[in-house]
């Protein structure tokens, strides 16, 4: 699949900089972004729609992330035209009780983190790509909202891939709702440019999480956008930082997606990384499995005095037993 590590131009880029005060939302979890774990998060059901289940609801679906080689990818429900500093107020403002936004509307965002996308992607045998990973993500959280009991009437979506390929794969899955599919959804209906605001703003806010821990107190204080901009494989500031912090045998650390094409050409530049050769277990005959380490013997078997060592290790049951 195409990587979409596309050039773009200057005011583009800066609308993807994270802001420099960017509102930490309730959907950024510390200590599964560090981890590199993906994970879900929803928000309490509004109680105007908790109070009357069978009120009809909309349901919009967007994604942030798409392209970066530093940090995670995110769904919800066009914050690309936005500022900075606008998108995380907005966010700000979903988030705090007695607003408008906070009162009508419930959100949800799946985190795929960076090291799970590339795990995925770099699979030898059956490779899930980000499409598919992106499409089951929007899947899942459908479901879920569907599992709280809400009432979701329709569903439109900034569509991956063919639009029309995708909108009948979900109206199979979904039969009972109206579904659309669309290219530039988030400029179109606005509960997907409110979905996209959630995803944007927690991506921003992953990215100041993630840079924390490259951060000591002793260093003078930097913020992600100045150390490492947008993330982008065409931003500068992000190819830079990936080229001065690459360990040269683990390269980078859970923020960064191994599958792009950017670390793998930082990665495999000459002098730049220590070159691992792995041994074949299925030509070489000489080398030796782990499991050629796993000796086991029945000292009554063998007549022999108990060792100490295998004692603690337990000893076979044997084929009788079964």
């Amino acid at each position: 699949m195409e990587e979409l590590e596309s050039q773009g131009n200057a005011q583009d880029m800066a609308q993807e900089i994270p802001a420099e005060d960017v509102f930490i939302a309730p959907s950024v979890y510390e200590n599964e972004i560090l981890a590199g774990s993906s994970y879900t998060h929803h928000t309490p059901i509004p109680s105007v729609i908790q109070d009357d289940l069978s009120t009809e609801c909309v349901l919009g679906v967007d994604e942030a992330g798409r392209g970066p080689v530093l940090a995670e990818k995110h769904h919800f429900d066009d914050s690309k035209v936005l500022k900075p500093e606008v998108r995380s107020s907005l966010m700000e403002a979903l988030c705090t009780p007695g607003t408008d936004l906070f009162e009508s509307c419930g959100w949800a965002t799946r985190v795929m983190s960076a090291r799970d996308i590339s795990s995925d992607m770099l699979k030898p045998v059956g490779a899930y790509n980000l499409n598919a990973q992106a499409m089951d993500a929007t899947i899942e959280l459908i479901k879920e909202v569907f599992a709280k009991g809400v009432n979701v009437k329709e569903i439109y979506i900034d569509t991956i891939g063919k639009e029309e390929v995708y909108q009948k794969k979900l109206e199979r899955i979904f039969p009972a709702t109206k579904i659309t599919v669309a290219k530039k959804a988030d400029s179109l209906y606005p509960c997907v440019s409110a979905a996209s605001v959630c995803a944007k703003v927690t991506r921003d806010a992953a990215l100041e999480v993630g840079y924390r821990a490259y951060h000591s107190s002793s260093e003078e204080s930097r913020s992600p956008a100045a150390a490492w901009g947008s993330g982008y494989p065409s931003d500068a500031k992000a190819v830079s930082w990936l080229k001065e912090n690459m360990d040269p045998l683990f390269g980078w650390g859970n923020e960064c997606r191994f599958s792009w094409r950017t670390a793998k050409d930082i990665l495999e530049a000459k002098g730049s990384g220590i070159e691992v050769t792995w041994p074949d277990l299925n030509s070489d005959p000489h080398v030796m499995r782990m499991t050629d380490f796993h000796v086991f013997v029945s000292a009554m078997e063998a007549d022999e005095p108990e060792d100490e060592l295998t004692a603690w290790y337990g000893k076979p049951v044997g084929e009788k037993v079964f």
